[in-house]
Order: C-alpha cells, then sequence, then structure tokens
C-alpha cells in the first residue's frame, strides 16, 4: 500500500509553515481567517477571502507609512507621531477621500487650551460656556 500514512524510516518531520510566509506576507493570515469566521460576515469562509484581505490591509498600511515618513521627513524629524500620519491622509487625494469620515486623535491639543486661546485673543468676543 504505497502511498499511505507515513513511511517507515523517515524521521525528519516537515516543519510547519505559516500561510503568511507562503504568500510572502508580514500581516496575519490565519488571525484575519480566524476574525472572519468568528465575526460571522458569512456562513462560509473561502481559502482566499484572508490572503486577498490581508494583501489590501498590509497595501494600504505600507502606503500610509510611506507617506507619513515623508511628512515627518518634512519636518525633520526621524520619528513618525499621529500628526504626520494626519497630514499624509489629508494631503493625499485617494486616502483623503477614503478615510475621509476617520477622526483621528491628535494628542496636546485640548477643548479648553483652545477655547483659553481663543479667549485671550485681542478682539475676541468667543463666550464660553
Amino acid at each position: 500500500m504505497a502511498g499511505r500514512g507515513k513511511t517507515l524510516g523517515s524521521g525528519a518531520a516537515k516543519k510547519a509553515t505559516s500561510r503568511s510566509s507562503k504568500v510572502g506576507l508580514q500581516f496575519p493570515v490565519g488571525r484575519i481567517a480566524r476574525f472572519l469566521k468568528a465575526g460571522k460576515y458569512a456562513e462560509r469562509v473561502g481559502v482566499g477571502a484572508p490572503i486577498y484581505l490581508v494583501v489590501v490591509l498590509e497595501y494600504l498600511t505600507a502606503e500610509v507609512l510611506e507617506l507619513a515618513g515623508n511628512a515627518a521627513r518634512d519636518n525633520k524629524k526621524t520619528r513618525i507621531v499621529p500628526r504626520h500620519i494626519h497630514l499624509a491622509v489629508r494631503n493625499d487625494e485617494e486616502l483623503s477621500k477614503l478615510l475621509g469620515d476617520v477622526t483621528c486623535h491628535t494628542p496636546k491639543i485640548h477643548t479648553r487650551s483652545i477655547t483659553a486661546w481663543r479667549r485671550d485673543l485681542p478682539g475676541s468676543s468667543h463666550q464660553s460656556y
């Protein structure tokens, strides 16, 4: 019965290879597949669906990071901060259209400080409530 079961003498077991490494991606295909199945988006999830979704997510991430890195370099910084991501998304026409309704949290800007700043402006008729 050739071809059935393990052959005698083959002690070297095959090492498991993840789907991400098979496709050459950085994002986890198995985790996305698990989320798709657990999310009940459909009764059945095909083999190619999580791979396609991971490819799209990885492409969008690489695009945003490249533009944010350019924005950081323009501001003479070596570290990408949320402000650089915000500038990158808003300056790119397609990303701005895709993420137009997304609110990005930018730290260090508080509502109280903005109202105090407006109140301190000369000739300002801004009233705080």
